[in-house]
């Protein structure tokens, strides 16, 4: 069997020990070599030609962010950033994802060697799926990590015009999914319908990703909020940690936050806010699922179909991992399978044509 090669690259000599002992106890991975800077870490890359690289975001020499830019302008390859559970840090994350890491491991600050311990099968998991990924050569990026060109939001975005408010586009995502979600949403005019989304993320991040998304769209991005009605021109991301699902309250759609429990190991669940969807939007729905791993949402996403709803599936090469869309095409969900820069535009065409049922597959 051939095994995964990880270089582990961090400050702490605590942290460098137990991810490499985490490592090499798996069958199918081995860690050939850690560092405690970028600036060796860049050596051992050219020595080793590692799989996967996990990635500590602040270190002396050269921060991550830095090297993780260099790295996947000249070198690009799959790497896993580990960010502390802090505002900044989720920052931070964020400005990684859009410069190509393909996924992060949030680390405790206190209790760091029962914490990490603790998140082994996800640290593992993780490895696992980035090694798979399909990582793209990024365009020249300053060290801030700003937003790529190819990614700033369109300069003119053509307005719909008078839609039924009834319309609502929902979103799952997961490994790859927040720069796919980017992609959609700064295609959005600022009177679209309403925007629900679920993006696999853990507890602390998704006010970081829904205010760097706020920032780029000429919608209104937030996380949502228990028993806040689902306004058109209005974005919705599910928070960390908590279920969301859709329900209506007369004529209005209405966000349900809750302490569920996990679904598909998922929390939140792209399976919840499908089937929530399925029940109370039908036909007036239209479902995007985007690049992650696993199989969550792709039963609901067909139910979503059986309701009447129309559905996009990101094809297999522009998806960074081909999992979720792949299930939901196996169940039959998608009406059309489309890479992540057509879906926008076709969504678009879709809603100002009034959706008529003749474009149906």
């Amino acid at each position: 069997m051939k095994k995964i090669r990880v270089v582990v690259v961090d400050d702490s000599a605590l942290v460098r020990s137990l991810l490499a002992e985490i490592i090499n106890r798996q069958r199918d991975m081995e860690c050939v070599g850690t560092a405690n800077d970028p600036l060796i870490a860049r050596e051992m890359i050219r020595e080793l030609n590692p799989d996967v690289i996990t990635l500590d975001v602040e270190m002396p020499r050269m921060d991550g962010i830095d090297f993780l830019g260099r790295l996947m302008r000249l070198r690009p390859m799959p790497v896993l950033m580990v960010s502390t559970l802090t505002q900044q840090g989720a920052e931070v994350t964020m400005r990684a994802l859009e410069l190509g890491a393909v996924d992060f491991i949030a680390k405790p600050r206190i209790g760091l060697a029962e914490g990490i311990k603790e998140l082994s099968e996800q640290i593992v998991e993780k490895i696992r799926v980035a090694a798979s990924a399909h990582v793209r050569r990024t365009p020249a990026l300053a060290s801030t990590g700003s937003v790529p060109a190819a990614g700033a939001p369109a300069p003119a975005i053509r307005p719909l015009g008078r839609l039924s408010t009834e319309k609502l586009i929902c979103i799952g995502s997961s490994t790859g999914g927040t720069e796919a979600v980017k992609e959609i949403l700064i295609r959005m005019p600022a009177d679209s319908p309403g925007i629900v989304i679920t993006q696999h993320m853990p507890p602390g991040f998704t006010t970081s990703f829904a205010a760097r998304l706020n920032s780029l769209c000429q919608i209104t991005v937030k996380e949502a909020v228990n028993g806040e009605r689902i306004l058109p021109g209005h974005a919705y991301i599910a928070p960390g940690g908590k279920q969301f699902r859709v329900d209506r309250s007369g004529a209005n759609y209405i966000a349900v936050v809750e302490d569920g429990e996990p679904v598909n190991r998922h929390k939140p669940s792209v399976e919840v806010l499908f089937r929530s969807c399925a029940q109370v939007v039908g036909p007036n729905a239209f479902g995007i699922m985007l690049t992650g791993m696993g199989n969550d949402g792709a039963k609901a996403m067909r139910e979503m179909k059986d309701a009447g709803s129309y559905n996009y599936v990101q094809d297999e090469a522009s998806c960074v991992v081909f999992g979720m869309p792949r299930e939901a095409i196996l169940h039959g969900a998608a009406n059309e399978v489309l890479p992540l820069t057509g879906i926008a535009p076709a969504l678009l065409a879709r809603l100002s044509s009034g959706g008529s049922d003749r474009y149906r597959v």
